[in-house]
């Protein structure tokens, strides 16, 4: 009896050892990865999927027919079922299909683009559409703050990654010249994630993500969003028009031209021409002369607007991005060293 009780007493202590083996070496989850699960199950819902066709000639058939073109992220921007997306992802497609979490597809309609921003909104028609994902400022960020991307890498559906913010107001080319105030983050962005939310530890959208720098084309810890500030801007005249038009002053500029005069020291827009009929156009604004030998001479320069200093000429142009037309302005000028003020009212942009 005394070496069965023995051997009972060490299952039993086995038994009991190996459970609360088991339940140590069991992982209880931080506040923080609680609140980042909650807000992903919260959200996930209102992120989309989209996949565009294209339409191509059949040789043999001698007709049109669709073939996949690529693939992208969005969300839902409101409760009509507007998909906000990069603009890119919907460049010269014929035709785009919007997938939804719970398995739902809608073929979407294009309502507007903006290239300036590579902005582009789409329109689904559905019962019972996910919520619209609450939107939160992008003015008041600052870096080292925390943000989680949620998209669709590589065609892996509703993955989420975070990071930080880890830089603001860069500038990238884009289809329709320099995509100003881009968030820079670390947080994972890949092929297929453009035009999906970039969020805020809160869950509330404060950029739509656009682009990655990478020599491979894949992450290398540098993404970059569009901030929601500059998405409440364009979307409204997208919804409204179609197309993003930000009000104008007449001045005609070269970024080319401007760019390397500012590497070479100039501070301030090289006014090259004034449009006729604009604000600009007899408001006293004097165009640049050109040489024999093909050398710009600036004669003004924009050198502010409003309380705005004016540096180089992605500065004018988000200046007047954040304007309406309508808006009486005071533009800085510079002119052999004099400076002086020139007040002017916005006109719509083409």
């Amino acid at each position: 009896m005394g070496s069965k009780m023995a051997s009972w007493m060490l299952m039993a202590a086995l038994v009991l050892f190996g459970t609360v083996a088991q339940v140590s070496d069991s992982h209880a989850l931080t506040a923080d990865e609680e609140e980042t699960i909650s807000l992903f199950e919260r959200l996930r819902e209102s992120v989309v999927s989209i996949t565009t066709e294209t339409a191509v000639i059949d040789p043999f058939r001698m007709r049109s027919v669709s073939q996949p073109r690529g693939s992208g992220s969005g969300f839902i921007w409101d409760a009509t079922g507007h998909v906000v997306t990069n603009d890119h992802v919907i460049e010269g497609a014929s035709g785009a299909t919007v997938l939804l979490a719970d398995g739902r597809s809608f073929k979407a309609q294009l309502v507007g683009r903006a290239p300036s921003h590579d902005l582009a909104i789409l329109k689904i028609e559905g019962d019972n559409l996910p919520k619209p994902i609450v939107r939160g400022a992008s003015e008041t960020l600052r870096v080292g703050q925390k943000v989680l991307a949620i998209g669709n890498p590589f065609g892996l559906d509703w993955t989420l990654t975070t990071g930080v913010v880890s830089a603001l107001g860069r500038e990238l080319p884009g289809r329709g010249g320099l995509i100003p105030e881009l968030i820079q983050t670390d947080a994972a962005i890949n092929p297929g994630n453009s035009g999906g939310p970039l969020l805020n530890s809160s869950g509330e959208l404060i950029g739509v993500n656009t682009a990655i720098f990478s020599p491979s084309g894949a992450n290398a810890g540098i993404g970059f969003a569009v901030p929601v500030d500059s998405v409440e801007r364009v979307i409204p005249q997208l919804l409204a028009n179609g197309r993003y038009a930000p009000p104008t002053v007449g001045v005609v500029f070269n970024a080319q031209l401007n760019a390397s005069a500012n590497r070479q020291g100039l501070r301030g827009v090289i006014v090259l021409g004034l449009e006729p009929g604009s604000p600009a156009d007899g408001g006293g604004i004097e165009p640049a002369e050109f040489t024999r030998d093909g050398r710009t001479v600036p004669v003004d320069v924009i050198v502010g607007i409003g309380s705005q200093e004016v540096v180089k000429l992605s500065d004018l142009l988000t200046a007047l991005d954040r304007r309406a037309a309508g808006d009486q302005i005071v533009l800085k000028i510079v002119r052999e060293g004099q400076a002086r003020d020139v007040t002017l009212t916005l006109a719509p942009g083409n």
